[in-house]
């Protein structure tokens, strides 16, 4: 899962120089009396939660306060730690061995690099990973690291048009935009015939990722070690977002919060397409166009021009710091937190996906936007398999703002962020022309 990230947020690209801190010895807390005699353990265990604080924690608080009253020993400090700030404060955390968590809620992306760091403690053969079998093959590869699980999937999720039926009949549209040829058309009408605005691109890089697909193209090629941001097939794409907006298709977003700006004029019927996930639609749901949660449509993110249509596997992980004091409470703690009956729980409060196959249940599968997504997940493009991958977006989110917010370029964003990745990150890449 991907959320908008403030650009004063963003200090620059980290380059993955730091060392892992003694984690202590792992003698005696293998898991074994988590396993043996969950009871018995007792402690306590800070999670730190990157799920939005408004329309998310409080499904998780819910969940917390359920651990606690099975596992009366272990007492759970729940801190909310923003999502754009939490990569950074966790590595700060990990690197000085001072404050970090002992659970934390991980992106996809940052998960291998926390694991190459030495920052994560394996759960392979832990109870913290219970009944691996049962998850999506997709979101437990997220969680891998060189052939071992450093992560065990909590969510997941990916990207879809998000679009105002009632709009769309307005103004004389019978179906979706199946390519972004038709999204440019499809925004002039609705323009024409009801006055709102086409469709919102979100100014986070994360969002650039259906462009580039849609080009056969992704953010660097690993079986290669190229860097492809940069080549003809992406910055096609980019020029692709780059007309949308310069059309009048998409209005120009903030440069700061743009995404959070999107969504609350798409949810109040100012905005008749978003490029969004379902962590988004029970925000959604509380505003005036959807009090009827049928005008939500739902369909797959448009094709380029290639005819390929693609979005990111996105989610998140619980993951294990290597340093925690107590093992045993944290793997019963993950191991909770991920069961099928606490993943169901969450999806049908709050929309989000689950990540286990016995999860999705008839009352899951009966909301036809945790459907639609469900479905999605099947095409959905996995993120590039590499330690650095959550880090890509940090340089690439100031170059890809400016892009879109007509303030540079594309070659000369795209240019600019393949030799910083060259330069911190990636050294024995070359770059893609």
């Amino acid at each position: 899962m991907r959320r908008g990230i403030s650009v004063a947020a963003v200090v620059g690209v980290l380059a993955l120089t730091a060392t892992a801190c003694g984690g202590g010895d792992d003698s005696g807390s293998d898991g074994s009396k988590a396993a043996s005699d969950p009871g018995s353990v007792s402690g306590t265990v800070t999670w730190w939660d990157t799920s939005d604080a408004t329309n998310e924690a409080p499904a998780f608080k819910k969940l917390v306060a359920a651990f606690e009253e099975k596992y009366p020993k272990i007492k759970v400090e729940y801190v909310n730690v923003p999502f754009d700030q939490a990569q950074q404060k966790f590595k700060t955390a990990a690197s000085t061995g001072k404050g970090a968590p002992d659970v934390l809620r991980s992106d996809v992306g940052w998960t291998p690099g926390f694991a190459q760091l030495g920052y994560l403690k394996d759960l392979t053969g832990t109870p913290a990973l219970d009944k691996s079998e049962d998850f999506l093959q997709g979101p437990l590869k997220n969680a891998a690291y060189q052939g071992k699980t450093y992560g065990v999937p909590q969510v997941t999720d990916t990207l879809g048009l998000l679009y105002n039926k009632e709009l769309f009949q307005k103004a004389g549209i019978d179906k979706p935009p199946a390519n972004w040829k038709e999204v440019k058309e499809a925004a002039a009408k609705i323009k024409d015939k009801t006055g709102a605005a086409g469709i919102g691109l979100s100014p986070d890089s994360y969002y650039s990722l259906p462009f580039l697909y849609g080009e056969n193209s992704d953010m660097v090629d690993a079986g290669k070690k190229k860097i492809t941001i940069s080549n003809a097939a992406s910055r096609k794409g980019i020029e692709t977002a780059v007309d949308l907006v310069t059309s009048g298709a998409a209005p120009k977003p903030a440069g700061t919060d743009g995404y959070n700006v999107l969504k609350t004029d798409f949810k109040n019927g100012k905005l008749a397409m978003l490029i969004d996930g379902p962590w988004a639609t029970k925000e959604i749901f509380g505003g005036d166009a959807y009090k009827s949660r049928d005008n939500l449509g739902i369909a797959p993110v448009p094709a380029g021009s290639t005819g390929t249509a693609g979005a990111p596997v996105g989610g998140h992980n619980l993951v294990v710091y290597a340093g925690s004091k107590n093992f045993d409470a944290s793997y019963l703690f993950t191991k909770f937190m991920t069961e099928a009956a606490q993943q169901e729980s969450v999806s049908t409060a709050i929309g989000v996906l689950p990540t286990r196959k016995s999860a999705y249940t008839k009352d899951v599968l009966a909301d036809p936007v945790r459907n639609s997504f469900y479905m999605a997940l099947d095409k959905a493009h996995p993120r590039p398999p590499i330690p650095q991958g959550g880090d890509l977006f940090t340089v690439y989110l100031q170059h890809y703002t400016k892009i879109l917010t007509l303030k540079e370029e594309p070659k000369a964003g795209l240019d600019a962020t393949a030799k910083a990745w060259q330069s911190a990150l990636l050294k024995d890449y070359g770059i893609e022309e």
